[in-house]
């Protein structure tokens, strides 16, 4: 079990910056540990705990469980050099495990019970602590968090309904409020977890399977735990949101591998961030949560916001032909379900035919 030899024959060293190693260390043990963040094909963490002179290695699709009544999945990999404790960069495509491997955690462990198919262990890291089993079951391996779940950890909502905005003029006082584009689309919210994301509708169904692109999500989530509100858009070849394309890629849902109408997320809130809720927090303190995640890919970016603006953005709206603005109180906590006046719709000018 504790050699390098599959680790070598799996690497070609003169075209990756991976450590080589040598024959397993003979110096005793310290229990060390390293959990990587592994942008690979697919993303996913590898779980190393030295052992017997080299890292015995898991690759972990989700991460670390963090509710003892969930086990998941834990791939049994090669074992790895000790060097790898400290091993972080860009392994190139075309070579095995290609993609970016940032360090995720580090820290001791201690050795509960290891024996031929279980591994028990406690680890003691910034981010990764508690007691945890590795076990194998079948063709792969499932870890287990063991005892309660880890202090201050608050789950994830399994629902939430959407926030919704009153119609209206624009506010008098538009200083107290931020501004953004009216979207014309469908109302999403998105359950973020490592390696997962989950898409529900206004009507608090599960639209997930519809929008497999979204997927890939969670690559840029990375290791937090997040929900945010948005809008699925369609794109006209002019970069408006067309009502039409969104209804043919609505009616593409049940046929997901023949998709031709790309969709966009278009996030415009944060109501839970790792282990705090954010729904009682005001709007400027939310956006400038969302703002600081980076979310930007392919198919999800960020609606801008303007604070004060609203006059302008309203006009320019109107000379692009776009729908309108919302305004939203720059106070305002969010009200599940609720229609609130502290957000406003507010429709552009129609220009003149």
């Amino acid at each position: 079990m504790n050699s390098l030899r599959d680790y070598h024959r799996k690497r070609t060293f003169d075209k990756t910056p991976e450590p080589r190693g040598g024959d397993p260390a003979t110096d005793a043990d310290q229990n060390r540990f390293v959990i990587h963040e592994h942008h690979a094909t697919r993303l996913h963490w590898d779980l190393r705990l030295e052992r017997d002179g080299v890292l015995v290695s898991w690759a972990l699709p989700r991460c670390l469980p963090f509710d003892p009544a969930e086990n998941r999945m834990a791939v049994h990999t090669e074992d790895h050099p000790i060097e790898y404790l400290d091993f972080h960069g860009e392994i190139p495509q075309g070579e095995y495990g290609g993609g970016t491997m940032t360090v995720w955690d580090t820290g001791t462990y201690e050795e509960l019970e290891w024996k031929d198919g279980k591994a028990v262990i406690r680890l003691h890291g910034g981010r990764a602590e508690g007691t945890f089993a590795l076990f194998s079951a079948g063709q792969n391996w499932l870890i287990h968090r063991m005892g309660g779940t880890p202090e201050g950890y608050v789950p994830l909502p399994s629902e939430i309904e959407p926030m919704l905005a009153s119609s209206g003029p624009l506010p008098r006082d538009e200083s107290q409020w931020g501004f953004e584009l009216m979207w014309k689309g469908v109302r999403t919210v998105a359950f973020c977890e490592p390696g997962h994301v989950r898409l529900q509708d206004r009507e608090l169904g599960d639209v997930t399977s519809g929008y497999p692109e979204l997927g890939a999500l969670s690559r840029n989530v990375g290791g937090h735990r997040l929900v945010l509100d948005g809008m699925l858009v369609a794109f006209d070849d002019d970069g408006k949101p067309s009502l039409d394309r969104l209804q043919r890629r609505l009616a593409q849902r049940s046929r997901p591998r023949r998709q031709s109408v790309p969709i966009v997320y278009v996030i415009f809130d944060l109501l839970h961030h790792d282990d705090a809720s954010l729904l009682d927090r005001p709007y400027t303190e939310r956006r400038q949560a969302l703002d600081a995640l980076g979310l930007a890919g392919a198919h999800w970016q960020l609606s801008p916001w303007y604070e004060g603006e609203g006059r302008d953005l309203l006009a320019a709206c109107a000379d692009l032909g776009l729908d309108g603005v919302v305004a939203k109180r720059l106070t305002s906590p969010y009200r599940p379900g609720e229609r609130s006046k502290h957000w406003r719709t507010i429709t552009a000018p129609q220009p003149n035919p």
